[in-house]
């Protein structure tokens, strides 16, 4: 029979070879991290001498997906995404401060999206709309800015669409996250909530489970999700429909958890900036255009794109505000505006038009898993 003794002496010997193992790994990381942001510094000063983009989008997308093809396993692809963001973002940085503005304040889900698509290292300004959004990259306040465009459950964000009809700002990136939200109060007792604060595209997500467990409950719209968090922070007899973040935030505990109708609850975000960068992998442009009242226009509008192979991915229409029963379409579809096929279906439409404004060719975001 064995001894007890020295199965367990075994163990521990065993556990610190690991672990002196993982320390030797952990170190040749740091070593090679420190190499590569070396590395990063000289493709910046390249940059900066050439006058070229620091921030590429497609760059970091194609390093990712290389990534994840070549990954082996154990370590889960979806980990690579995110250590790899850190690291290009903590890249960045050394390259040159990079400052987002975004549609806020603190705790919202477009904050979270900045997080996912920019990194720990970047600097975050929240501002009270996506007005102010679109107006401090115009005026040169920051490089970019992230704003919601629209959700699985409640549509597009029209104001988003309708300030694309103003602005000369283009797409660079988009970012789908996966919503969730929380009913949040400070004693995280459901008894004690006698009215719910919250945006109004988060309440249309949590409709259904809203009307079942608090039927009587009054409901308040806020101007953002964090607003709501902040409001359930100061006052005892409320909650907030909002993220797990802004319950970190604000000090909130969680009454109920992931009360989404929809389990598959998804936003999109674009990042907007000034230029149109260059072509990714996996591309997705996207435009904007009014067609010329006349029979057969929807017809002709859809002709170039399938005559080219061209794919269209979405198609969203808004009032033009400018003539009564007039409408404006926005429209996506695969590819990047370089391509010979979409520049051949684009010069196809453009005759149908009274004008077409491409907003912008980014990498396509894939759902997350």
């Amino acid at each position: 029979m064995s001894d007890p003794t020295d199965n367990a002496g075994a163990t521990r010997a065993r556990l610190a070879q690991i672990r002196k193992a993982i320390d030797g790994i952990d170190e040749e990381i740091l070593e090679r991290l420190n190499r590569r942001a070396t590395l990063a510094l000289e493709v910046g000063q390249v940059k900066e001498r050439q006058g070229a983009a620091f921030y590429v989008p497609g760059r970091e997308e194609d390093l990712v997906r290389r990534l994840q093809d070549a990954n082996p396993g154990p370590f889960p692809d979806q980990a690579i995404r995110s250590v790899w963001k850190e690291i290009i973002s903590a890249s960045l940085s050394l390259e040159k401060p990079l400052t987002v503005a975004y549609f806020g304040p603190q705790g919202t889900f477009t904050h979270q999206a900045c997080l996912k698509q920019f990194g720990l290292s970047a600097q975050f300004l929240p501002v009270r709309t996506i007005a102010d959004v679109f107006a401090a990259v115009e005026k040169g306040k920051t490089p970019y800015g992230v704003i919601p465009v629209e959700n699985t459950t409640e549509g597009v964000v029209n104001h988003t669409l309708d300030m694309f009809l103003r602005s000369d700002l283009k797409i660079v990136a988009e970012v789908l996250l996966r919503v969730s939200h929380n009913l949040l109060s400070l004693s995280g007792r459901a008894e004690e909530v006698r009215h719910i604060y919250s945006h109004p595209q988060p309440l249309g997500q949590c409709r259904a489970w809203l009307e079942q467990h608090f039927p009587e409950v009054p409901v308040v719209d806020a101007t953002s999700t964090a607003q709501a968090a902040k409001l359930a922070a100061e006052d005892p007899d409320a909650a907030a429909v909002a993220s797990e973040l802004a319950a970190d935030l604000y000090g909130l505990r969680t009454v109920e958890a992931r009360i989404e109708d929809n389990p598959d609850n998804f936003t999109r975000f674009l990042v907007i900036g000034r230029e149109i960068p260059e072509r990714g992998a996996a591309s997705k442009t996207s435009i904007l255009f009014a067609v010329r009242d006349a029979v057969g226009a929807l017809y002709r509008m859809l002709q170039p794109f399938y005559e080219c192979a061209v794919n269209l991915t979405k198609i969203e229409s808004r009032p033009s505000k400018e003539r009564a029963w007039q409408y404006v379409f926005f429209v996506d579809m695969e590819g990047h505006v370089d391509d010979a096929p979409v520049q051949r279906a684009l010069s196809g439409l453009e005759p149908q038009c009274h004008f077409l404004k491409v907003l912008g060719s980014y990498p396509e975001a894939k759902l997350p898993e």
